[in-house]
């Protein structure tokens, strides 16, 4: 993996990061309304899910594999 792509990953990351942080806030928002829309509230947790997959995938392309 070059530096370039080490970075452009890096700031792929920090962009999911923040949009994960954003719909945990609009999710506990949603969950604490007086009539939540239970649909797009889980419209929502399963946004919230692919992008922690998509996560967790980057960073394991970041780290590099340590053989023990």
């Amino acid at each position: 993996m070059t530096d370039e792509d080490e970075r452009e990953l890096s700031a792929e990351l920090a962009r999911l990061q923040q949009e994960h942080r954003d719909l945990d806030a609009a999710i506990d928002a949603l969950q604490h309304s007086p009539a939540p829309d239970l649909l797009r509230l889980q419209r929502l947790k399963k946004r919230k899910l692919q992008l922690r997959d998509r996560i967790a995938f980057i960073e394991d392309q970041i780290t590099p594999d340590i053989i023990a």
